[in-house]
């Protein structure tokens, strides 16, 4: 058993949150559970026997709840209007900061910190989660195997269906249109802006590009300039993603969005127990350099909610053991690209 150090859950009565905290539990942690909500936190404290703490993210609120913390483990979204201020408070706290966040927005923000990490000593690595864990062993595995890519391509087959949170962030990411990175550079496009057909690892069908955390990530784990994230898709999908182009601007009315996440907490729970051990998924990478080469990589993995608290507590684990430079890290730099492969309900990451 690793040393236990101080540390905290925020946003622990969310779906993604309650399962980390349960396996925390299991494996003999005992985090501090926090988040808004005193009744929530509260009551799953208890179940667990855990301290438990209720704040917001106010910056006095926060510097009092988190300065006898080495580490904090962030859950509560949209981190696009959380992750900012915890962010800033673990580094005036000297703590660790993790979350398992996918918008680029926030992957962007934390590279941004690099510096400020590093002098203080602390690790900043968002993404701990299926977002973006997986892809990211494959991006750096394939930047091993072709050291002079120059195109990256990284795709997830996956039939698992969404928790709240998931969906509320899906809902916002289908505003702001797509992403690819593109001569270093990320820039905007439309949704589903490309089409090609993929073998994820469970036969070829065709799939199109989402605004996917790797679009930055990636690019700071391998320097690679141009990347794309595919998902599969049938035809009526990648039809219906490309009418709402016609009305994004409409789909980032604040009006709208409330609608639209008033429908998924009336309507979406997350999958149970027996639904995630039966929906495990693929992972897919495709490496080019300017000669034409050619690397391509697959990784199978459990469902993307139990290969998130396996991924969390992995990384949770070896902040544990380590002390690593302080800065801003993606999961591969922290743990290196065997990390998917270590994770219950994984493969072997190969590489054709």
């Amino acid at each position: 058993m690793e040393k236990q150090m101080r540390w905290m859950i925020y946003g622990t009565y969310g779906y993604t949150g309650e399962l980390i905290a349960r396996e925390a539990v299991r494996r003999g942690y005992k985090p501090i559970l926090a988040g808004r909500s005193r009744e929530k936190v509260e009551a799953l404290a208890s179940e667990l026997g855990l301290e438990a703490r209720h704040f917001g993210l106010d910056e006095a609120r926060l510097d009092a709840q988190i300065e006898d913390c080495e580490l904090v483990m962030h859950c509560a979204g949209p981190f696009s209007a959380t992750a900012a201020p915890m962010m800033e408070a673990c580094l005036r706290a000297r703590a660790h900061y993790l979350d398992i966040t996918g918008e680029i927005s926030v992957f962007a923000h934390a590279q941004s910190l690099n510096d400020r990490a590093r002098s203080a000593g602390v690790v900043v690595c968002p993404g701990v989660g299926f977002d973006v864990i997986p892809t990211d062993c494959v991006a750096a595995a394939l930047k091993n195997a072709l050291p002079d890519a120059t195109h990256l391509a990284l795709g997830i087959d996956t039939r698992s269906s969404m928790s709240p949170g998931t969906a509320k962030t899906s809902i916002e990411g289908l505003a702001q249109g797509g992403k690819v990175r593109r001569d270093g550079k990320v820039v905007s496009v439309p949704l589903a802006y490309r089409v090609r057909r993929i073998d994820f690892g469970d036969g070829e069908k065709p799939a199109m590009t989402i605004p996917w955390g790797d679009v930055s990530t990636a690019y700071h784990t391998t320097g690679i300039p141009t990347i794309e994230v595919f998902v599969p898709g049938s035809r009526g999908m990648i039809r219906g993603a490309r009418l709402a182009n016609l009305i994004r601007p409409l789909l980032g009315l604040s009006w709208v969005q409330k609608q639209l996440k008033a429908r998924i907490d009336k309507n979406v729970t997350g999958p149970d127990d027996g639904k995630r051990a039966e929906s495990g998924t693929w992972v897919w990478g495709e490496a080019r350099n300017a000669r034409g080469e050619r690397k391509v990589a697959r990784v199978h993995t459990a469902n993307v909610y139990n290969l998130t608290v396996s991924g969390a507590l992995a990384v949770v684990g070896y902040l544990m053991q380590t002390r690593p430079a302080g800065g801003a890290y993606t999961p591969a730099r922290l743990l290196g690209a065997d990390l998917v492969s270590s994770l219950p309900g994984s493969g072997e990451l190969r590489i054709d």
